[in-house]
């Protein structure tokens, strides 16, 4: 298979698979040594096994980190920091793009950036949903609550007020308290219940001070 071939296969995809290249009487062997080829000369990018990136010049479309994080580790959606600054609920600046599976947890450095992968039950592997972030791309992404209930969770601390107010929390007329509350009990957690009576104070002094402008 030459370069050209490859890029016609993939397209106007931001990232492809191995097995796309499988299809057919093709040899397996072949195909994995060319590919690594195509990585060392910088022609794609190698995201973690299996899984690739038409580099510039040559790719039709740029990945978007969310989509990327997705296909990192498919039972999973973006949340935490990055969820809560994708949102505008912080002010920070995310440099690592955090997702949570039921799966293992890992950590991925790649040429497209940093992936880290939190690790929590099934049964909380919910509160999420599909966005448009443009060039026809969607990734799965937390909602603004469950973002920050994720993130309140995985902290060590997270549940103190303290924690809390150093994440410095803005724009939270975001954040459904009723959806909030209902998440918050999903986790079975006294911690996390209480963590409510702290979101409903910040929301209400936000918007005091708001009103007091």
């Amino acid at each position: 298979m030459n370069f050209d071939r490859l890029l016609e296969l993939v397209g106007e995809e931001p990232i492809f698979e191995t097995a796309l290249l499988l299809a057919g009487p093709v040899n397996p062997a072949a195909i994995h040594l060319q590919l690594s080829r195509w990585v060392t000369s910088g022609r794609i990018y190698q995201l973690r096994r299996g899984l690739y990136a038409i580099a510039p010049p040559y790719q039709k479309v740029k990945p978007n980190p969310f989509v990327i994080a997705n296909r990192m580790v498919r039972a999973s959606y973006v949340s935490c920091q990055t969820a809560l600054a994708y949102y505008d609920l912080i002010p920070d600046i995310v440099q690592v793009t955090v997702s949570v599976t039921a799966g293992r947890p890992g950590r991925w450095e790649t040429p497209l950036g940093v992936y880290q992968f939190h690790h929590i039950q099934q049964d909380l592997l919910r509160g999420y949903r599909m966005l448009d972030l443009g060039n026809h791309q969607q990734a799965l992404v937390a909602t603004p609550e469950k973002a920050l209930l994720d993130l309140i969770y995985l902290t060590p601390g997270g549940s103190t007020p303290a924690y809390m107010n150093e994440l410095r929390l803005q724009n939270m007329e975001q954040i459904q308290l009723e959806n909030y509350s209902r998440g918050a009990e999903m986790f079975s957690s006294p911690r996390m219940s209480k963590t409510t009576t702290e979101i409903s104070r910040l929301i209400l002094e936000e918007k005091e001070g708001y009103e007091s402008v």
